[in-house]
């Protein structure tokens, strides 16, 4: 029988909305937390960011924790690093943990590389004469050779994250934590530290893997657990728990018309934006689920006057878990107005030579040399029945074409 190393009973945490839960016991919080405390009559909204968790991990065993964004992922992890306490429950760990939860967690920007991983290293207990072995497998490892003696605080963000992942990995920990921070490395560093984490339990350490990326979680993860506002929905092998997952998905992203609300604020000095989305399969129908080589057909409203005759929009297509997919931008346009301001064009995307998921679009008009108006994530929609294909070496990802470039609605 495996050895437990994590077990969980009964977790639970409760945030109170507007509280500021960083604040430190000094003098000046201490009177400003009394002010706020005897204000009088406002009433605070509470929400539970994990309600009654309960699980148990193996010695060894790779775990996979899924979710939607606010489901209580990143809390629970907090917990098990020790970072925040919880409001009721009991979590038992058995073993050293490492954790690579936020960039740069840890981290003294103004030390150099090489002195942050000495700090860190010694943090988790390592004495000198082991970090002295380790440091070229670290430094190797985060491919920061040449910049481990600059302060870190003048490194990107994914140089940050090939330093922090490196550190955690080869610290040998029994418990090795890993949101989705990974996410901000390339796809090489990715692949490479998936494979390090394969490593890690096939030594006997555990591991366990948040992430939206569902084909790492399928390669990594032999069990899984999938977090919905802060309960288990679903817990079990990966397959199974994956496949439930993104079934709801599909059903749950149902819309596929999306009106841009956007503060008078927001419009100061902006003649001209991007007002609805909706899209269309190829039989003009209005849906949200497209199949593997359907064209996809967006109906974009713009509103305001444009200062110019001519333009073009610009979409761009992402993974939900948010890797790019593909792009593509329109010729000069002249759609039509079909009332006072409002003006809509019909763009046909496609075919969609895409694997299975969610993807967002996000949309730009361009106006000379310049984007005159942009809508991150715009629109979503799901991909289903893609057939089993692969590209070549040298291309990275699939590409997506205007089928018959843009027209205005008649």
């Amino acid at each position: 029988m495996s050895e437990t190393v994590i077990k969980v009973h009964n977790l639970s945490k409760r945030y109170n909305l507007g509280e500021l839960h960083n604040q430190t016991n000094s003098f000046r919080d201490k009177v400003i937390g009394f002010f706020k405390k005897n204000a009088g009559s406002e009433k605070r909204e509470t929400i539970w960011a994990l309600k009654d968790v309960s699980f148990e991990v193996k010695k060894g065993e790779i775990l996979g924790i899924i979710g939607r964004n606010g489901a209580g992922k990143s809390t629970l992890l907090k917990i098990l690093s020790r970072i925040t306490k919880p409001t009721r429950g009991k979590v038992l760990i058995n073993g050293s943990v490492s954790s690579l939860l936020e960039v740069g967690t840890g981290f003294h920007p103004e030390l150099t590389g090489r002195e942050n991983i000495y700090l860190n290293s010694a943090i988790l207990g390592m004495r000198k004469a082991e970090i002295d072995r380790k440091l070229d497998k670290i430094v190797d490892f985060a491919e920061i050779e040449k910049f481990i003696y600059t302060p870190v605080k003048r490194y990107s963000s994914g140089m940050y994250v090939r330093l922090a992942f490196a550190v955690a990995a080869h610290l040998e920990p029994d418990i090795l934590l890993v949101d989705e921070v990974l996410a901000v490395g390339d796809a090489a560093f990715q692949k490479k530290c998936i494979g390090k984490m394969e490593d890690v339990a096939m030594e006997g350490r555990t591991v366990l893997f948040v992430s939206h990326n569902m084909n790492a979680i399928r390669r990594l993860c032999g069990s899984a657990i999938w977090i919905d506002k802060g309960r288990i929905a679903q817990k079990g092998p990966t397959a199974q728990v994956v496949g439930e997952h993104e079934e709801s998905q599909l059903i749950r992203l149902n819309d596929f018309s999306f009106v841009r609300e956007r503060d008078p604020e927001e419009l100061t000095g902006l003649d001209f934006y991007i007002k609805r989305v909706e899209m269309l399969n190829p039989k003009m129908e209005y849906t949200n689920i497209f199949s593997y080589n359907d064209s996809l057909i967006l109906l974009v409203d713009l509103d305001g006057e444009l200062s110019e005759n001519k333009y073009s929009i610009e979409f761009r297509i992402y993974k939900d878990s948010g890797e790019f997919a593909c792009t593509g931008v329109s010729g000069a346009l002249h759609g039509i107005y079909f009332d006072n301001h409002t003006k809509r064009i019909k763009i046909n995307i496609g075919p969609l030579i895409l694997t299975n998921g969610k993807y967002k679009i996000s949309l730009s008009i361009i106006t000379g040399m310049s984007r005159a108006d942009t809508w991150e994530n715009a629109c979503l929609f799901n991909l289903i029945n893609c057939r089993p294909f692969s590209l070549p070496q040298e291309i990275k990802t699939p590409v997506c074409v205007i089928q018959h470039a843009f027209s205005a609605m008649e």
